[in-house]
């Protein structure tokens, strides 16, 4: 779609004056692209002591910069008025909420069903919506600002000023601000109206988490509406807000590992008991308090539940803590000079001679470093429900490629002098939602979770792993094996922006890659994207609109990552999965038509891309990313698939035990009842063969999809309940045929 087509059919009608005015800027172009004579243009007048012409005096180049200012100054004055309307109105609601909750004497008396509740609740709403309008329409415009500035440099290649101003459209106030303080603002009315409570505030050292965690990637242009749609149930967590501005917190992570990247492959092949190491601080600046983290993967299938561990240590205290130089007796003095009770100590000691113990025996040094802004939504010091969406993420090596590493330049963490070169850092193109639970055994995710799982804007990436993502990305040459998901479609560009030069005749021979047990084998992608920075500025989320596909920044003769092949494997699909409730899925019987086809294809009799897709668009599919496959997922199919087939042999048999014992009788009433008993065995016989042809066709079209991590129902809701229509019908057939049979022999 042509962007000047998308600006109208996106825009809101009430501010359509004041939107880029894309058609005029594109007229002005055409006109600098007819005059191409030098003789024509006018240099730019900069001093403000020479008067200026009239704009009809002033030639087409002259135009276009005139315009394009003018743009830029009415572009950033109706932001700032909106968004000024937009706080005063935040203000006057918070004001409003205040007296209501004094009013009803606390957050013990609210009732949420009352007039007054229900309106400043609708009125909260209001402002949310318009500021995902005000996000909207400063996307648009800064996304028309980058595309007429690249028609303005491809028609007119004499005069390119896209550079100059790109800089300059990032120095606008309505780019660079930072809105995030009117979504804080509205998560504390939010949290007012509802009456949150706090939890109690956990002081230990050691802290242990047993949760269950699941992630989800969220396109970088629906950040905002999810925020939006969170925080009307839970609150913008700001665990320090003396030293906690906005609404997300900049977190660097710094992961551990040898050279045999023995931890990576550990977490990726999900071996019991797989650690992960990192180092941890939040803010922006250096670091001052350090959290030394452990994570240890536990097999879910059997019942147990992986496991995060951490404790804090100054910043001085890191590089002697991992050379040894600072002992366990010191730490624990420390501890003690400091007030800390003796089972406090106690689970520090274990955990801080364990993870020492790891990097001694292991020579584990700092390999990879993730940085993102991570804005958390929780009750505070409540881990019933808690979310957190990451954005802006990047991996960094911690280790130059022409520099010291760490390790000689005896630091925990990469000089910040260093500055990364383009394969020493990789972008993410997606937001990471992750939604943690620790409820009650049997209790079910509260609606609101439920809504939001089965709303279209996440997809689920089972066991995802910015650790195991970016080793992958930045270290090609050492692992062995990659995780499923990074030949999706969607991460190429980003993976292929880090990709290491190579000769143009190397990318004629195919790159050999070892995928991961959770590979999938979909169909290429047909759709791309175009990311842009949203509201903010200076949050750097991006937003997507869907176009043709993107142009790669260099040719792939100059330019190939060594884990992708020529064609992607994986798709996310753009797109609105269907609402179907909560489990985000779409019932689908299977069809008879399909059986043998599915048959032939499971049995390796046939291809698998002999198989005819699913009618209609693409974009009709729900967006999906296939999960890792437990083996107990096949040991349940092939159960339930022994149990129809024992149901048949049992019915077979008798039937054919009667068939062989009716006799030879040729007449009376012993003819009469042989031929009762061949009959029933003949009525018998069809249901046995029908039962074992059903059970193994359920069999393997439930094998095939399990095979193809399809996010759908594996029942059958029909098969069942004709099976036992036909079983009815026989046994019917066989009492009436009896019953007469009877009544003859009596009479």
């Amino acid at each position: 779609m042509k962007y000047g087509r998308y600006l109208k059919e996106n825009q809101r009608p009430e501010w359509k004056r004041f939107y880029l005015d894309y058609s005029g800027l594109k007229d002005l172009i055409k006109e600098c692209a007819d005059n191409n004579s030098l003789s024509s243009f006018t240099p730019r007048v900069t001093s403000l002591s020479v008067q200026r012409p009239d704009l009809k005096d002033l030639a087409p180049e002259e135009k276009f910069y005139k315009c394009l200012d003018d743009e830029l100054s009415k572009i950033g004055d109706f932001t700032g008025k909106q968004m000024a309307t937009l706080r005063e109105r935040l203000n006057k609601l918070m004001d409003d909420s205040e007296a209501y909750l004094s009013k009803a004497g606390g957050s013990k008396g609210i009732d949420k069903e009352s007039a007054a509740h229900r309106a400043l609740m609708e009125a909260a709403k209001k402002i949310g919506d318009e500021y995902l309008a005000m996000e909207k329409y400063v996307n648009l415009n800064y996304m028309g600002f980058h595309k007429i500035l690249k028609k303005h440099d491809k028609n007119c290649p004499n005069n390119a000023i896209k550079p100059f101003y790109i800089s300059r459209l990032h120095q606008q106030p309505w780019v660079q601000g930072n809105f995030s303080d009117v979504l804080v603002s509205l998560s504390s009315i939010y949290s007012l109206l509802r009456g949150d409570a706090s939890g109690q505030k956990n002081e230990d050292s050691a802290q242990g988490f047993v949760r269950s965690t699941t992630k989800y990637w969220v396109r970088t242009s629906d950040v905002s509406l999810v925020k939006h749609f969170i925080l009307q149930h839970l609150p913008v967590f700001q665990f320090d807000k003396n030293n906690f501005s906005g609404d997300a917190q900049l977190i660097n992570s710094v992961y551990f590992d040898n050279s045999n990247l023995e931890l990576y492959h550990g977490r990726l092949d999900k071996r019991p008991g797989a650690i992960a190491l990192r180092l941890r601080w939040y803010g922006n600046g250096e670091p001052e308090q350090v959290f030394v983290e452990r994570k240890t993967h536990k097999e879910s299938w059997k019942g147990e539940e992986s496991v995060k561990e951490r404790f804090i240590i100054p910043e001085e205290k890191v590089m002697p803590f991992l050379k040894g130089g600072w002992t366990l007796e010191m730490a624990q003095q420390e501890l003690r000079d400091a007030g800390k009770n003796e089972k406090e100590i106690a689970k520090f000691s274990e955990l801080f001679r364990e993870v020492h113990q790891a990097v001694d025996a292991k020579q584990l040094t700092p390999m990879v470093r993730t940085q993102y802004m991570r804005t958390a939504f929780q009750i505070p010091f409540d881990a019933t429900v808690r979310v957190s969406l990451d954005t802006n993420m990047c991996m960094i090596k911690e280790n130059p490629d022409d520099g010291p590493t760490c390790l000689d330049s005896d630091r925990w963490y990469r000089d910040p002098n260093i500055a990364p070169t383009r394969t020493e850092i990789t972008r993410f193109p997606h937001a990471i939602l992750e939604i943690k639970l620790s409820l009650p055994d049997g209790e079910q995710p509260p609606q609101w979770v439920q809504e939001l799982l089965a709303s279209g804007y996440l997809t689920e990436v089972h066991k995802f792993s910015k650790f195991i993502h970016g080793t992958a990305t930045l270290l090609p040459d050492m692992v062995q094996a990659v995780p499923y998901w990074i030949d999706d479609e969607s991460l190429r560009p980003s993976i292929q922006a880090c990709a290491p030069d190579v000769p143009a005749s190397a990318t004629n021979t195919p790159q050999p890659r070892v995928l991961g047990p959770q590979v999938d084998e979909a169909g290429p992608s047909q759709t791309a994207g175009i990311a842009m920075p949203q509201a903010g500025g200076a949050s750097g989320e991006q937003a997507v609109i869907p176009n043709k596909p993107r142009r790669k920044p260099r040719d792939d003769g100059d330019l190939r990552h060594p884990l992708l092949g020529s064609t992607p494997t994986l798709q996310l699909i753009h797109g609105r999965p269907p609402q179907v409730g909560a489990q985000g899925g779409s019932r689908e019987n299977p069809g008879l038509t399909q059986f043998f086809t599915q048959l032939l294809t499971c049995c390796g009799l046939c291809a698998a891309a002999d198989v005819p897709a699913a009618a209609g668009p693409a974009h009709d599919k729900p967006r999906k990313i296939p999960m890792r496959i437990e083996p107990k997922t096949y040991f349940a199919n092939e159960r339930t698939f022994l149990n129809w087939i024992h149901m048949s042999i049992v019915v077979g048999t008798i039937a054919s035990a009667l068939l062989g014992l009716s006799g030879q009788a040729e007449g009376g009433a012993e003819g009469q009842l042989n031929w009762s008993v061949a009959l029933i065995s003949m009525v018998m016989l069809p249901v046995a063969i029908m039962i074992a042809v059903y059970a193994l066709y359920t069999f393997y079209w439930r094998m095939a999809m399990i095979r193809r991590r399809e996010v759908s129902f594996f029942d059958d809701k029909y098969g069942p309940l004709v099976l036992a229509g036909v079983i009815v019908f026989a046994l019917s057939i066989i009492f009436v045929v009896s019953l007469i049979d009877f009544v003859q022999m009596l009479s």
